[in-house]
């Protein structure tokens, strides 16, 4: 039951907004950033490190796109590592599960260097 307080042009206005943020959430973030993957112990290194990705993408992508690189299959172990300091979860966006510029720009700054995300790879477990 609706309260007697609302008026229909309320429940319009309450529907468009759902109906913006939806929009907004179905939008892509056109916004890059550039990945160094760096090869730690007995891993192999690659011909070329830097790619651009976007930052909407999830770290799975992340993932997968090295294990195509590297012509690793599926079983094969890989161990990925953000800046040497922790393992992303896969369903992390590579822009750390926001959308919001200012916590971006934080997350570039704490764990990439010079705007590039450092992306380590191992195929053994290299840090706890």
């Amino acid at each position: 039951m609706v309260p007697s307080s609302w008026r229909a042009d309320d429940a319009d206005t309450s529907i468009q907004h759902a109906f913006n943020a939806l929009e907004t959430y179905k939008r892509r973030d056109p916004s890059k950033v550039i990945v160094r993957f760096k090869a730690v112990g007995n891993a192999p290194i690659m011909k070329q490190n830097d790619y651009t990705i976007t930052a909407s993408h999830r770290f799975q992508a992340v993932i997968m796109f090295l294990r195509k690189e590297l012509r690793w299959k599926a079983g094969d172990p890989l161990f990925t590592y953000v800046n040497l300091a922790f393992a992303p979860a896969p369903d992390d966006t590579v822009s750390n599960l926001s959308a919001d510029k200012l916590i971006m720009y934080m997350y570039l700054q704490s764990f990439a260097t010079g705007q590039r995300l450092i992306v380590n790879y191992s195929t053994t477990a290299a840090w706890g």
